[in-house]
C-alpha cells in the first residue's frame, strides 16, 4: 500500500494541452474518484499513472519512488479497464493466474491467492468457465480478480461499470465499495457518472477541461460547491442555476431574480451580502430546497406555474419557469400539485449558494 502524489503534471498533444498542471495527494488506502464530462482529463490523468501515457511535465510518485520513467510493469498497480481486457480463449482461473505466471510466482502460492480472490468475489463456481461463457457482471469482476491477486500498492479502475445495464451497476457499484472495505488498497476510479462518484468516493475530484475544480469528501461537494461547474455538475437533478441582483433598501437585502421575484437575504448572510449590493449575481437553489410552505424561519415564499410533474415515489419533482430559466423543486408527492396548476412553494434561504458570476467561483456568504 502506498500514498499517490501527482505535482503539477501536465499532459499535451503538440501544443494543445489536455491535462493543465494538476495537484492531487491520495492517502494510502484512499479510495479517490475523478469525475467530470468527457474530454476533461479524467482518463488521461489515470493512464499517466498507470504509465500507459507519458507526462509532458511534472512529476508522479508512488509512495517515496517517483514513477516518471517506471514502465506499467514497474510501478506495482493494477488497472481494471472498461472493456474487462480478458483472454477469451483462457478459462477465468487461467485468465486470473496468467500475470502470476509472469512473475515466476510458485503455483501453491497462485492457487491460494486465485481461491482467496475468487471467494472474495464469489466467482469461484465460475472458475472453469471462458469469458465468453459470462455475464456482464460475472466478467467485471474476474477483471477485478485478476487485479486483486497481484496485490499491488494501488488499483486503477477506468469507468469499469459503463457496459453495465443500471441495475447491474447499481450492484457492482456496492460490490467494489465492500471489496475495498474487505481489502483497503489505495485507489483512484473514474467515471463520468457523478452518482458513482458521491457513492463510492472517500474523495471526488471534479474535472473539469484539464484542470481540477474542487477535491473533497462527496457531502462537501454537495453541500458547499466551490464554482459555478460543481454545482451544476454535482447532484441529480442538478442545482437551479438562477441569474439575479443583490438590491438593498435600508437594513434590508434582497435577491431578485429574472422575472421579478424578490427572496429576503437571511440575517446570516446580511453583513457579507451587503458588499455585493448592486452586483449582478448567480443564486444556487438544489431542487429539495424549494418544497411546499414548511414555516422554517428564514423561508421565502415563491410562486409558481407547475408546468411538468414527475412523480418518482418517494418524491415528485416539478418543473417552472423564471424568466427564461426552468427550476426543479422536489415535494411530498402526497400534496404534490397537478400540472398546469399555479402553486405556492417555499425556498429555504440559508441553504441557498451565490456565484460570481464573472469568475463562476463561490462567494462564501
Amino acid at each position: 500500500m502506498a500514498q499517490l502524489s501527482l505535482r503539477n503534471v501536465v499532459k499535451a498533444y503538440n501544443e494543445h494541452q489536455v491535462v493543465r498542471g494538476i495537484n492531487l495527494e491520495v492517502a494510502d488506502n484512499e479510495f479517490v474518484v475523478l469525475v467530470g464530462p468527457s474530454g476533461c482529463g479524467k482518463s488521461t490523468t489515470l493512464r499517466m499513472i498507470a504509465g500507459l501515457e507519458h507526462i509532458s511535465g511534472g512529476e508522479i510518485a508512488i509512495g517515496d519512488r517517483v514513477v516518471n520513467n517506471l514502465g506499467p510493469g514497474e510501478r506495482d498497480i493494477a488497472m481494471v479497464f472498461q472493456n474487462y481486457a480478458l483472454y477469451p480463449h483462457m478459462s477465468v482461473h487461467e485468465n486470473i493466474a496468467f500475470c502470476l505466471q509472469q512473475q515466476k510466482m510458485p503455483k501453491a502460492d497462485i492457487q491460494q491467492r486465485i481461491a482467496a480472490a475468487a471467494q472474495t468475489l464469489h466467482i469461484t463456481e465460475l472458475l472453469d468457465r471462458r469469458p465468453g461463457q459470462l455475464s456482464g457482471g460475472q466478467r467485471q469482476r474476474v477483471a477485478m480478480g485478476r487485479a486483486i491477486v497481484r496485490n499491488p500498492k494501488v488499483f486503477l479502475f477506468d469507468e469499469p461499470l459503463s457496459n453495465l445495464d443500471a441495475k447491474l451497476r447499481v450492484q457492482m457499484r456496492t460490490e467494489i465499495k465492500r471489496l475495498h472495505q474487505t481489502l483497503p488498497t489505495t485507489t483512484v476510479y473514474v467515471t463520468h457518472d457523478q452518482i458513482e462518484a458521491m457513492t463510492m468516493a472517500d474523495r471526488v475530484v471534479v474535472m473539469n477541461k484539464g484542470r481540477i475544480e474542487q477535491v473533497g469528501p462527496p457531502q462537501e461537494l454537495y453541500h458547499r460547491p466551490a464554482s459555478l461547474f460543481v454545482a451544476g455538475f454535482i447532484g441529480s437533478p442538478a442545482m437551479n442555476l438562477l441569474s439575479a441582483s443583490v438590491i438593498a433598501a435600508g437594513d434590508e437585502l434582497t435577491l431578485v431574480l429574472a422575472d421579478g421575484t424578490s427572496l429576503p437575504v437571511p440575517p446570516s448572510m446580511r453583513a457579507s451580502a451587503g458588499l455585493l449590493a448592486g452586483r449582478k449575481v448567480i443564486v444556487g437553489i438544489r431542487p429539495e430546497v424549494i418544497t411546499q410552505p414548511n414555516g422554517r424561519p428564514h423561508a421565502a415564499p415563491i410562486w409558481a406555474n407547475v408546468e411538468i410533474v414527475e412523480p418518482l415515489g418517494l418524491e415528485t419533482l416539478l418543473y417552472f419557469s423564471v424568466g427564461n430559466d426552468v427550476v426543479c423543486a422536489r415535494v411530498d408527492p402526497d400534496t404534490a400539485p397537478s400540472p398546469n396548476q399555479r402553486a405556492k412553494l417555499s425556498i429555504d434561504m440559508d441553504k441557498v449558494h451565490i456565484f460570481d458570476p464573472q469568475t463562476e467561483q463561490a462567494l462564501r456568504l
